[in-house]
């Protein structure tokens, strides 16, 4: 049995933070939805990016589209929507097999949007609405600024998946948000039943504090971290507060790793994956990520529902000079700036493309 069956097997979701038109015209993620127990997938600007730099299989689609778009921005979401759309039928047969718990991909709103919550609700709406699946999550990031689109997309029955999490706080306040849209919904004789994922990223936190610490710290915070939101997670759907929204047939918010690829070249290529497998939790992984825990990986013992030892990791830490709290306001502040970054890179990708192909026409 492949290991990434056994982690799916232990009761963890496995998606794809990755697309490209040769993912999808190859054949490649039908493969891995196959073979290697693929249940979903995510994006970002940054993959975007990557993608129509390093295709010309969008240039057609540019170019029809080149003198009718008021902007980039107007040309990027049909591009997007066009591939994430296809991943989504092939993701179909999963959600209607898990009645909407699983089989999901993910797109972004403009981060540019991030402080105007009044927009970043409107862009969801109208996102979800022109992809026309009910398997595409809208990612929000879970910035003080972005709470309240939360709740708004939530209580408007948009699916969000909630990025840029890096603590247990901001899980918790994230997973608030959510819960204040759901029992909203509820109040209003609404069906409650609206799907989302929380992403805590991990790898970035040990990139931060690389040469920072003594040597038996290194690659430990991420993961303790990882194992101190998960003991908050599995309390939240726990409490008499949801379960009280449970019982009118709200879901829950399900837990999800993202930026598991190993950042260290001296690590394990599949240390977070090992580390962090869990039941009713979702692992979204670069696709060397993926491929390298398929050939070679391990599944180990699933996250204690205590969080194990991560309080005296984490107190380590502390001892080691690591404030962990400013740390993950400056990774959330670091990681809003560089989703402005990858938007506006992808931007600028999109006009040059533009130009370029209106010049050779």
């Amino acid at each position: 049995m492949k290991p990434t069956q056994k982690l799916h097997d232990v009761g963890q979701s496995l998606w794809l933070d990755n697309i490209t038109r040769e993912l999808l015209n190859s054949g490649t993620l039908k493969r891995y939805i196959d073979d290697l127990s693929v249940t979903g997938l995510t994006s970002n600007p940054t993959i975007f990016d990557n993608a129509i730099k390093n295709s010309a299989m969008y240039d057609e689609d540019v170019s029809r589209s080149a003198s009718a778009a008021k902007s980039a921005e107007d040309l990027f979401f049909p591009l997007a929507l066009a591939d994430l759309t296809r991943a989504a039928d092939l993701f179909q047969p999963v959600f209607a097999r898990t009645d909407g718990v699983d089989g999901w991909v993910s797109l972004e709103v403009s981060p540019l949007l991030a402080h105007d919550t009044k927009s970043t609700l409107a862009a969801a709406v109208d996102l979800h609405k022109r992809a026309g699946k009910p398997n595409l999550f809208i990612k929000i990031p879970g910035t003080p600024e972005g709470l309240p689109a939360i709740e708004e997309a939530i209580f408007a029955g948009v699916p969000v998946n909630v990025t840029l999490l890096f603590s247990r706080e901001q899980y918790v306040a994230a997973a608030e948000a959510y819960l204040r849209g759901v029992e909203r919904r509820i109040a209003a004789g609404l069906n409650p039943a609206v799907a989302s994922v929380a992403s805590l990223f991990i790898s970035r936190w040990d990139v931060a504090v690389a040469g920072k610490v003594p040597a038996e710290l290194t690659n430990r915070l991420g993961i303790a971290i990882g194992q101190r939101t998960y003991k908050a997670y599995l309390e939240l759907i726990a409490s008499p507060r949801f379960q009280r929204a449970a019982n009118s047939g709200a879901r829950a918010q399900r837990l999800l790793w993202a930026s598991t690829g190993t950042k260290d070249p001296k690590a394990s290529d599949a240390l977070y994956v090992k580390a962090l497998a869990a039941p009713f939790t979702v692992n979204t992984m670069p696709e060397g990520t993926l491929k390298a825990f398929a050939d070679h990986g391990e599944v180990g013992q699933a996250l204690a529902p205590d969080g194990g030892d991560c309080e005296t990791v984490l107190a380590s830490f502390a001892k080691a000079g690591i404030d962990i709290d400013a740390l993950a306001k400056q990774l959330q502040d670091e990681g809003a700036a560089s989703f402005v970054k990858s938007w506006n890179d992808l931007m600028e990708r999109i006009d040059s493309k533009r130009v370029q192909i209106r010049k050779a026409s």
